[in-house]
């Protein structure tokens, strides 16, 4: 069969389905057709869109005079506007789109984008700067969208509930060393530097024979720069591993000198706790000491920390939310390199109090809520001694251990801080106040985890983190406004 065949035939079939089509009227359709009027973005957004009540809430619900009076005029082109910049990153980071870049290509081809950022397309250049260089100003953003919510009914202050989640730094386990490979590694590359510096200087020797001393061909080789680079990084993590370490050593030989100390001499021994020539002898002490082997360090974001996560251990960061029962509302933020919990419960507690006060909220949470991560004499007693009311789980219920009934009568005078503190958790009111710990937190974890991407860092460093966990939190309190209708009556889609 010839190519003309070929092509007839095609030709032939392909009538039957065109006569098909033409036997049906259909709505036009003309990918070419020009618009008869200019068109406005306002009218191709959904009037209960969430991207509307965002920017509403920026124009006029929000000062901005901090982000505004941080610029100054100066020469070369305007910047674009901070409203529109504060829009953008509010709407992409509660939806899910942390990344500048992809910010930079939503603002094309995506309407809600588009609309907010008026068809403009600022690069994502402008974009990551914007988020860094406003890091004070987000704190005092939450602070106006507490405000918000507590206008709108949404902070009970009831049940409160304190846990922390992991968040996978953006740092890969590849690009990291333990401390017992970094000193055999940091020697092996000095000698291949030596080796490499050898064999250039003689090289140069031998072209400037050849070709004169003026004539170029002393840069250092590549391969060189690079493993002098490394061999720096390496040093760098190397002190700070010793650092950390002897300062936890540090901290270890003081509360040792302090729990030595008996009841009778406790004047004496919080003397001796401040006495420069202790911490002195404890720093003289411990002067030697060499971090754990297995201590890793980040080469691309040293601020990380090893952490057990749910996809095994991470470089991540330990982000702390403390959540209001009512509407599911964050009241206070932080993020740690600490893997642990146990350290954060007063800070948290005493960053709930400021952050409420700073809002304007003059009462306090009935009860805090924490889990066994936050379990410990020194916390149990602080907590007793400031008459916070909280309850602390003091730990699982081992195999076979009998679970006693509501406690009646008074307290023990001799009962631990531990003692009364599970007391009150078996009481009634004690078990129905914790039963809520975790359906106040976890789902709030949860939906800025999924909804919002929350679990993948994309800044680097402590202060990035930061920057990215208080911008997750002023998103999930904008939607928990935004479902509850504030202003406009707008639901979020």
């Amino acid at each position: 069969m010839s190519c003309d065949d070929v092509t007839m035939v095609s030709a032939t079939e392909q009538v039957p389905h065109t006569n098909a089509r033409r036997t049906k009227t259909f709505r036009s359709y003309n990918q070419d057709q020009m618009l008869l009027m200019p068109p406005s973005l306002d009218d191709w957004l959904p009037d209960d869109h969430i991207a509307r009540f965002i920017s509403e809430i920026v124009d006029e619900c929000l000062d901005l005079g901090a982000i505004y009076g941080s610029y100054q005029e100066a020469a070369g082109a305007p910047p674009y506007d901070p409203a529109m910049m504060l829009k953008l990153l509010l709407y992409a980071y509660s939806t899910g789109v942390t990344s500048s870049r992809e910010m930079e290509r939503r603002c094309v081809v995506d309407i809600a984008f588009r609309w907010l950022s008026a068809n403009t397309t600022p690069d994502y250049r402008s974009l990551a700067r914007f988020r860094r260089r406003h890091e004070a100003a987000l704190g005092d953003l939450f602070r106006q969208v507490l405000v918000l919510c507590g206008e709108a009914g949404l902070v009970t202050l009831g049940r409160v509930a304190l846990d922390g989640t992991k968040l996978r730094a953006q740092a890969s386990r590849h690009k990291s060393m333990s401390y017992e490979r970094l000193g055999p590694r940091i020697e092996e590359l000095e000698a291949e530097v030596a080796a490499m510096l050898q064999e250039a200087e003689a090289t140069d020797s031998a072209e400037d024979r050849a070709y004169g001393v003026d004539k170029r061909g002393d840069e250092l080789p590549k391969e060189l720069r690079r493993r002098e680079t490394r061999i720096a990084k390496m040093r760098q993590a190397k002190a700070a591993l010793e650092a950390e370490a002897t300062e936890r050593a540090k901290a270890k030989h003081l509360e040792r000198t302090k729990a030595k100390a008996t009841t009778s001499d406790k004047a004496e021994a919080t003397a001796a706790d401040d006495d420069p020539k202790d911490v002195a002898s404890a720093e003289t002490a411990h002067t030697q000491i060499r971090p754990h082997p297995k201590a890793q360090r980040s080469f691309t974001d040293p601020d990380s920390r090893m952490m057990k996560t749910r996809d095994g251990f991470q470089f991540a960061y330990n982000a702390q939310a403390v959540v209001d029962e009512g509407a599911q509302v964050i009241l206070a933020t932080k993020v740690t390199q600490a893997a642990t919990d146990v350290n954060q419960l007063i800070p948290m507690i005493e960053a709930t109090m400021t952050s409420l006060k700073a809002a304007g909220i003059t009462r306090s949470p009935r009860i805090f809520l924490a889990d066994a991560g936050y379990c410990s004499e020194a916390n149990l007693t602080h907590v007793d001694g400031s008459h916070i009311s909280a309850l602390i789980a003091t730990g699982r219920i081992k195999h076979n251990e009998p679970v006693s009934r509501a406690p009646r009568g008074r307290i023990p005078k001799d009962a631990t801080p531990r003692e009364r503190m599970a007391r009150r958790l078996r009481t009634k009111s004690g078990r129905m106040d914790y039963a809520r710990r975790k359906a106040i937190v976890e789902p709030v974890f949860g939906q800025m985890k999924v909804r919002q991407k929350a679990g993948h860092l994309r800044l680097r460093g402590l202060s990035g983190a930061e920057i990215e966990w208080t911008l997750h939190s002023i998103c999930h309190n904008l939607r928990k406004l935004a479902s509850a209708g504030m202003t406009t009556g707008l639901v979020m889609a």
